[in-house]
């Protein structure tokens, strides 16, 4: 009988132990499978993620964006997935309790959500209160390549830092509104200087545009990372804008710009009620080019003085007008300016052969009639691009003008950078013909007097011409704000010089016989 008990006892020890080698076989081969279930799984989301980041057609990039959030939300795997791809790091995080938040740090070229990441440079921290349930959370790090954003129809007042994009999402939800920020700290490696500064932005598709709404950007001068909290999920991003200025050079540079502009403006209606009493000075071709710039140049001052008023009543229609008529006055004066340009040109350096039939008709209709041409085209192409413009970050200071940032750089600065070139040639070849002409035949012993009426003309000249415009071309780098400071000191009370301009001209004038045509020297 003990034999048999002893018989027994070695055979459920055995049962036991083949049954504990079976299970454990069956566990082995249930987690290899699970294992490589996720291995496939992942090189499924590389084949079809690759042919998105490779993709050069800049065009592409907000539908490759979509796409691949797509791919990434289509995972089966019930199991914490970890995607690398050179310039592409995603993770795919299942929570497998309650969701008591999350903390993701990546590096250029590997991504946890469990351990400390060697170099990292990006650091996620989402809430708990995001409360995902059983949907994926999602975050994916994308270094695009050299990306032109206007070409690709979205509007970046600012290069995107590191061409680096930061998404965000539970699935393929629309997470908005949320009860407690997300945030995202990235390393700045780029050395920031007093020009630039970092603003936190996301790709906000219904204006195709970077936007901040929602987003707080936590930065602040010397700090060698920046820190965005947002109450939303989506593609994030770090965009170098130029820095604002501080509050009390504002204030200084906008009452400059006011005193100036309200002295200029009544020096120049003084100068256009000479023009009009004066029968001699009327009669000078030149004297009648010099009077178009004095009138677009009222109008400029006239309504830039009256935007900042406007854009306080928050009328639209009134700000839209206010709006497209300091467009149109500035392009004006850059066309006057430019004008003035090709009539020194003719009357110092071609000389000869210089009538033209109906000169000043054909002047007037390429001076005022290109601004029209400019400004319907903008209003064709976007009627959105005029309204209330922030001059600061907190908008306290607004002003009724060009908001698209696109249109303004190439309807403003890219006509004023093409009359500026043009100008200033015309004015060496002015000073060359100064020193050419008078310098040896007129300049000696009691000739002092001529000297300084060829300075002061010089000065003149660089008024009309608006080369006192170019100031604006040193308001970059490190002299931003004192050249700002003489930008606006030269060219608000550009109509004190022109009327100083006037009278030296009318005095010149007084004794002498008014030239009737282009073909006589004029002032």
């Amino acid at each position: 009988m003990s034999r048999m008990r002893l018989w027994l006892l070695v055979c459920h020890l055995l049962f036991v132990a083949c049954h504990d080698i079976t299970n454990g076989k069956d566990v082995t081969e249930s987690s290899s499978s699970e294992e490589f279930f996720r291995g496939a799984q992942n090189q499924r989301m590389t084949t079809q993620i690759e042919p998105y980041l490779n993709d050069g057609n800049q065009q592409n990039i907000v539908r490759n964006l979509r796409s691949i959030r797509k791919v990434l939300a289509g995972d089966k795997v019930n199991e914490t997935v970890y995607v690398k791809l050179k310039h592409f790091l995603a993770v795919l995080y299942t929570a497998k309790s309650v969701f008591s938040g999350l903390h993701i740090q990546a590096s250029d070229s590997e991504v946890n959500t469990d351990e400390p990441v060697h170099n990292a440079k990006l650091f996620v921290e989402l809430p708990g209160s995001l409360n995902p349930g059983s949907e994926k959370v999602l975050f994916w790090s994308i270094v695009l390549n050299a990306t032109n954003w206007t070409v690709s129809g979205i509007q970046a007042p600012g290069d995107l830092y590191e061409n680096r994009l930061v998404g965000l999402s539970v699935g393929v939800k629309n997470m908005t509104r949320l009860q407690h920020p997300v945030k995202i700290t990235m390393n700045l490696t780029t050395s920031m200087n007093k020009t630039l500064k970092p603003r936190c932005v996301f790709l906000n598709y219904s204006k195709m545009a970077f936007d901040s709404d929602g987003c707080d950007t936590m930065w602040s001068c010397g700090r060698t990372n920046v820190t965005c909290v947002c109450d939303h999920l989506t593609y994030f991003g770090v965009l170098m804008i130029t820095a604002d200025l501080s509050t009390p050079d504002l204030t200084a540079l906008t009452y400059i710009s006011q005193i100036g502009s309200g002295v200029s403006l009544l020096c120049l209606f003084i100068t256009v009620l000479l023009f009009i009493n004066n029968r001699k000075i009327r009669a000078d071709v030149s004297m009648r080019v010099h009077m178009n710039l004095v009138v677009a140049l009222i109008l400029l001052n006239v309504h830039f003085l009256a935007g900042e008023p406007v854009a306080a009543l928050h009328s639209a229609g009134l700000c839209l007008y206010i709006a497209l008529a300091i467009h149109y006055s500035l392009l004006a004066t850059f066309c006057w300016m430019a004008l003035e340009g090709f009539h020194l040109y003719l009357l110092l350096v071609r000389v000869f052969n210089i009538y033209f039939r109906k000169y000043m008709l054909k002047l007037c209709l390429v001076g005022w009639g290109v601004p029209v041409i400019i400004v319907s085209l903008v209003i064709l192409l976007r009627r959105d691009a005029y309204g209330p413009l922030a001059l600061d970050a907190a908008n306290s200071t607004m002003i009724c003008y060009i908001t698209d940032h696109t249109v303004k750089m190439v309807s403003t600065v890219g006509v004023f950078c093409l009359v500026f070139a043009f100008n200033l040639v015309i004015f060496g070849l002015t000073v060359r013909s100064v020193l050419s002409l008078h310098y040896k035949k007129e300049y000696g012993p009691g000739n002092s007097g001529r000297a300084k009426q060829n300075i002061a003309m010089l000065v003149g000249v660089t008024v009309l011409l608006g080369i006192t415009w170019g100031v604006i071309f040193f308001s970059f780098g490190e002299l931003s704000t004192a050249g700002l400071y003489l930008f606006c000191i030269f060219n608000s009370i550009q109509g004190l010089f022109l009327f100083l301009w006037f009278l030296m001209s009318l005095q010149k004038t007084s004794n002498s016989r008014p030239p009737t045509s282009i073909e006589t020297r004029s002032s």
